[in-house]
C-alpha cells in the first residue's frame, strides 16, 4: 500500500467545547498510561487532573476556557490523536501549531518528549491564566467566499497603529486576532462594524497572547522551564513565523529561546505556517489533531489566498473535499476514521 504524505496540524485554546467533554475517553481508551502520567503532573501541582476534567458530567464555559485546563486537556486529546494516525497509511512529513498548539507540535516532532511536552503546555497555560495580561478579539477579513475583501486586510492592521495597545495576535487564515489591553479592545469594538451576529468577537478567558503585554509571562516561563528540556526534532517542525527547524539541523537551546521569547511576545502567522508546510513538503493531505473542529476553516482559508492546488474560493475548497480531500480534521468522527488505526 502506497502511504499518502501528511502535513500535521495541532490546534489552540478554544477548541474543547462542551461536544467535546469526554474527547479523550471517547476515542482514547487504550492509552491509560498516557493520561496517567499527565494526570499525575497536575495532581503534584494541586490541579484537577486531566481525567477528571475529561469525564466530568457538565461542562461549564468558565472553567474549561481557564488556560490553567484548558492547555493540558486540548494537549492530551491532540497529542493522543497525534499518535493514533495510521503509520502505515500516511507519511507525516511535517508538523505546525496554531498559537498554543505550537506546544503540542514540539512534542509531536520529538523536540519535547512526552511529559516534557505536557510540563511545557500546562507551565504556560497556567502562567498566562494567573497574569492574565490582556485579552482577544477575532474579526475576519474575508466574504462568504473566503475571499479576501480589498483592503480590508490592510484596514484592520492599520488599527494596531491607531489604537494605544492594540496588537496583532494571529493571523489566523482569513482573520486576524487582535490583542489588547481592555480600553484598547474596546476601542476596537467601537470601531469594527458589526457582522454575522459574531464579530467582533471576544474569545473568553483569552489573554492578550503573542503580544508585547506577555513580557512578563515570557520571563516567568523562562525561568521555570529548563533549555535542556527542548532537542533536535525528529520531523520537520513549523513555527509561529513559518520558519522550519529541520530534523537533527536544529538547535535545542535556540528552539527553547523562541519558544518561550519570540512565539509568545510577538504576532504568530499560523497562515504562513500552513502555507510554507504546503509549498516546502507538497503532502497529499493535511489532517488536523483533534479535538474540536473550528480551525478546519482557518486552514481552508490559508490554503485559497495561497491558491493551493488551484482553490480559489469556499465552493472551490468543497468540491475539493466532496471528490478527493485535502483536509482532515481528527474533531470530525467520520474524518477521523479514515486517518486513525483505531477504526
Amino acid at each position: 500500500m502506497t502511504r499518502k504524505t501528511a502535513l500535521v496540524i495541532a490546534p489552540g485554546r478554544g477548541t474543547y467545547n462542551k461536544e467535546e467533554l469526554g474527547y479523550f475517553g471517547r476515542y482514547h481508551a487504550d492509552k491509560g498510561d498516557l493520561i496517567a502520567g499527565f494526570d499525575t503532573a497536575r495532581a503534584a501541582l494541586g490541579q484537577e487532573t486531566v481525567s477528571a476534567l475529561d469525564g466530568a458530567e457538565r461542562f461549564s464555559v468558565a472553567k474549561y476556557s481557564r488556560g490553567d485546563n484548558a492547555s493540558g486537556l486540548i494537549h492530551a486529546c491532540a497529542y493522543a490523536d497525534f499518535l493514533s494516525i495510521d503509520r502505515d497509511a500516511y507519511d507525516i512529513v511535517a508538523v505546525t501549531g496554531n498559537s498554543m498548539g505550537w506546544y503540542i507540535a514540539l512534542a509531536c516532532s520529538g523536540a519535547l518528549n512526552a511529559a516534557d511536552g505536557f510540563t511545557v503546555v500546562n507551565t504556560m497555560g497556567t502562567l498566562m491564566q494567573d497574569a492574565m495580561i490582556g485579552g482577544q478579539l477575532l474579526y475576519p477579513f474575508v466574504d462568504e467566499a473566503w475571499v479576501e475583501i480589498p483592503g480590508e486586510r490592510d484596514a484592520l492592521i492599520a488599527l494596531t497603529h491607531e489604537i494605544n495597545n492594540l496588537h496583532i495576535s494571529i493571523h489566523l487564515g482569513g482573520m486576524i486576532v487582535f490583542a489588547g489591553d481592555d480600553a484598547a479592545l474596546k476601542e476596537a469594538e467601537s470601531r469594527l462594524a458589526p457582522l454575522h451576529e459574531r464579530f467582533p468577537m471576544r474569545l473568553a478567558n483569552h489573554a492578550g497572547f503573542h503580544s508585547p503585554l506577555q513580557a512578563p509571562v515570557s520571563a516567568k516561563g523562562r525561568a521555570a522551564l529548563s533549555p535542556s528540556m527542548f532537542q533536535n526534532p525528529s520531523l520537520p517542525l513549523i513555527d509561529g513565523r513559518g520558519h522550519i527547524w529541520q530534523p537533527y539541523a536544529s538547535d535545542g537551546p535556540a528552539l527553547w529561546d523562541y519558544t518561550l521569547g519570540h512565539q509568545v511576545v510577538e504576532p504568530y502567522d499560523f497562515t504562513k505556517a500552513v502555507q510554507n508546510g504546503v509549498h516546502e513538503f507538497a503532502p497529499d493531505v493535511v489532517i488536523v489533531l483533534g479535538p474540536g473542529k473550528t480551525l478546519g476553516g482557518a486552514v481552508a482559508q490559508a490554503l485559497i489566498e495561497c491558491g493551493w492546488q488551484g482553490m480559489g474560493d469556499k465552493d472551490d475548497f468543497n468540491q475539493r473535499q466532496a471528490s478527493d480531500p485535502v483536509l482532515v480534521s481528527m474533531g470530525i468522527d467520520e474524518q477521523r476514521k479514515s486517518v486513525s488505526h483505531r477504526r
